[in-house]
């Protein structure tokens, strides 16, 4: 276990800022005294969130706009926010969009965006953050996977295997810098009740356009990002949050993988009927 992160007085990056998890975290980071950089593609939702992190007791808020599709901004984004407060603490990699389609009813240009997404724009601004932790002998990495980072969920074939790779990509680069002070933590959220089924992308790259009931269900985002604060905090590096059935089906998948696969299964053919009906 890494030692835990002071979040007051911090510089704290979030991408995907402008909703769910990541505009939750700015929050209560906020009030925690943490500086912030706040990223997202939305300026005018960026600004409604700096407003609310000032009011809530960040001393300085930088807004921050970011698409995570475009890699080679990547530097001069970063460059931007050493510029504005001369220190990176803690990144949180947080940008991300889901699926929700059957593999066989989906559209190749579909995974692709999965891929580019949750995972490569991930790894891209990454790159260009860590040269600058480096140098400051210090800094904190984090990245949001997902339950589905470790189990294969039905209609999501595509959201799975890009969070299965920021899984192991994190996991692998925690291994490399342990050593230089920095502390990589990956985040594995079960249903939360954000937009990210509204804005998940079906079998034509649209956007679902509405909650689904694992999402209307889940936990509320106030009571997940308390968890992950805490996590911080403690200086957990894998900090699972969610409802019992998320969290037992981890369990689960560790302890009875076959059990777990049939209990898929079934929850795939569930789905299937249901769509077909």
């Amino acid at each position: 276990m890494s030692k835990g992160f002071a979040f007051n007085g911090a510089v704290v990056w979030i991408t995907g800022a402008s909703s769910g998890i990541g505009e939750e975290f700015a929050r209560q980071a906020a009030a925690k005294g943490a500086k912030l950089v706040l990223s997202a593609r939305q300026q005018p939702e960026l600004e409604r969130v700096r407003d609310a992190c000032l009011a809530a007791g960040s001393p300085d808020v930088l807004v921050l706009p970011l698409d995570v599709l475009d890699h080679d901004a990547m530097t001069a984004k970063t460059r931007a926010v050493v510029d504005h407060f001369g220190r990176i603490d803690l990144l949180v990699n947080n940008a991300g969009i889901s699926q929700r389609s059957f593999c066989v009813d989906t559209d190749f240009s579909v995974y692709r965006q999965m891929m580019e997404i949750n995972v490569l724009g991930q790894i891209a601004l990454t790159q260009a953050v860590l040269p600058v932790m480096l140098e400051q002998g210090s800094g904190h990495i984090a990245v949001t996977a997902s339950v589905a980072g470790k189990v294969g969920a039905p209609m999501r074939t595509g959201y799975c295997a890009a969070k299965h790779a920021v899984m192991g990509f994190f996991d692998a680069l925690r291994t490399e810098v342990a050593a230089d002070n920095i502390a990589v933590t990956t985040i594995t959220p079960g249903f939360i009740r954000t937009n990210v089924a509204r804005n998940a992308l079906t079998a034509d790259g649209t956007p679902l356009g509405k909650d689904d009931d694992d999402i209307a269900g889940g936990m509320a985002v106030e009571d997940c990002v308390r968890e992950i604060v805490a996590g911080f905090e403690a200086g957990t590096p894998e900090i699972a949050v969610g409802g019992e059935m998320e969290l037992g089906l981890l369990r689960l998948k560790r302890e009875n993988p076959e059990q777990a696969f049939d209990l898929l299964a079934q929850m795939a053919a569930d789905a299937r009927a249901k769509t077909a009906g």
